[in-house]
């Protein structure tokens, strides 16, 4: 692993710390970032589930004390212009739109990279007009022209944002979510304490994600119901969320409760990963799924929701997973039966490798303006 000859100050800006892909993605390049000598910080509105990650010791955890909306802009520019990082990243609305503004009235050549890791019009076209969320296109529209650089996590995320913006595709960069392949297949191989996985008889079909809106984790718990209309299985999903009082409320009405486990958030999903006989995405809407990636790199099969639009990019078209269409509750017991008979596509590894967490970095660093050469010139993007 390279190093960068003149140390580089990065500053990550995050609405606050969930327990989902985005958090993940963050913690692996974050990782990768203080391994090549760059200093980073990570500054977030407020702590949210910050106890859940193990971020490396040597990252400051900037806590702005921001929970309301108007002091986050104000709070950011004092953070910039107390400490002036060579760059500033932001992920995901409307950490995003601060950070543009903040850069604008904080004076500062302080390159600002915005992310976005979702397929926005899906998500403005599921919410209510009343949530802030409805208006995030038009922001993205205003705010996103002032950035430096723009990455997008697929290409669909790519094309919907210039189409919501209006901006020419050069201006987007396309990165793939990192898959740390090695430390997965490590942490897949830890012990696991639960007694479905000591019955190989009875195979353990595996959702992982938010329990909210976009995972469509009730499309799931149907197909669930009509594959064990077929044959014995259980069904096991990881997270937590605001829907999982409707989610059990859904197990009781179909009579699931002893083959549905929602045990929250752990801290090692990748033990359950290992050991399932089919990992499910059942989402309404995606970025790039972080965790078909995981999946991928477990061996583990997959069925998944052909959502826009990082599912059909990550599973080659289908070539590596089943791609069923979104909210299509028979399909997915089909896709679920057809995998727990044996019909099952693993990944080329040749195929996972454009998705290692060292490409990836370097990607993020030269965009950031910096490479193992010392700064790039903060031009902005054409």
């Amino acid at each position: 692993m390279g190093t960068l000859k003149k140390p580089g100050h990065i500053a990550i800006y995050l609405h606050c710390l969930f327990n989902g892909g985005i958090e993940r993605v963050i913690l692996n390049l974050t990782r990768n970032f203080v391994a090549r000598g760059v200093k980073v910080d990570l500054v977030i509105n407020f702590p949210g589930n910050l106890f859940l990650w193990d971020f490396p010791p040597s990252v400051r955890i900037i806590n702005l004390e921001a929970e309301k909306i108007l002091t986050r802009v104000p709070k950011l520019v004092r953070y910039l212009r107390q400490e002036q990082p060579t760059a500033l990243m932001s992920a995901n609305h409307f950490a995003n739109e601060v950070a543009l503004l903040s850069k604008h009235f904080a004076g500062l050549p302080t390159r600002v990279v915005v992310s976005e890791h979702t397929h926005l019009s899906q998500e403005v076209g599921n919410s209510s007009p009343l949530t802030f969320k409805h208006w995030s296109p038009l922001t993205a529209r205003l705010f996103y022209p002032w950035a430096d650089g723009i990455v997008a996590v697929s290409q669909g995320v790519g094309e919907d944002v210039a189409a919501i913006t209006g901006l020419a595709a050069e201006r987007i960069q396309v990165i793939n979510n990192p898959i740390e392949i090695d430390e997965i297949i490590h942490k897949g191989k830890e012990p696991l304490d639960h007694p479905w996985f000591n019955s190989p008889e009875l195979p353990v079909i595996l959702g992982v994600g938010r329990l909210e809106k976009q995972k469509n984790f009730p499309n799931l718990i149907n197909a669930f119901a009509k594959v064990r209309q077929v044959r014995s299985a259980r069904l096991m999903i990881l997270g937590e969320g605001s829907e999982r009082e409707r989610l059990e409320y859904l197990i009781r009405e179909l009579g699931l409760e002893n083959d549905v486990a929602m045990p929250g958030f752990v801290r090692n999903p990748f033990a359950y990963m290992a050991r399932s006989t089919v990992f499910v995405l059942s989402s309404s809407w995606e970025g790039r799924p972080v965790v078909l990636g995981e999946a991928m790199a477990l061996g583990t099969p997959i069925v998944s929701t052909n959502c826009k639009s990082g599912p059909y990019e990550l599973l080659d078209g289908g070539k590596y997973g089943e791609l069923v269409p979104v909210g299509d509750t028979e399909a997915l017991a089909q896709g679920i039966l057809k995998v727990l008979s044996g019909q099952t596509k693993p990944a080329d590894p040749a195929w996972l490798a454009q998705f290692n967490l060292e490409g990836t970095a370097q990607k993020y660093l030269d965009i950031l303006g910096l490479t193992e050469c010392g700064f790039r010139s903060a031009v902005p993007v054409k």
